[in-house]
């Protein structure tokens, strides 16, 4: 076990292996608040294409594009 490390006020300086637990719960917290932020970006563009464009996006080109994409498959 090292001595333990003082920071310039001599305030006890916390060891690595305190941190250990909440860096898992950070991790997904962090990958589940990117998702997020892509999904809404996804939205929000889709939304404003629909808006500014309402004829670009009706439902009878959305069934041509999937048979399209299931055609390819």
């Amino acid at each position: 076990m090292s001595p333990p490390a003082f920071d310039p006020f001599g305030e006890l300086v916390p060891t690595a292996d305190s941190a250990a637990a909440p860096e898992r719960a950070s991790g997904w917290l962090k990958s589940a608040g990117v998702g997020l932020f892509w999904g809404l970006v996804g939205v929000i563009v889709l939304a404003r294409a629909m808006y500014f464009e309402p004829g670009a996006f009706s439902f009878g080109q959305a069934v041509a594009w999937a048979q399209g994409l299931f055609g390819l498959l």
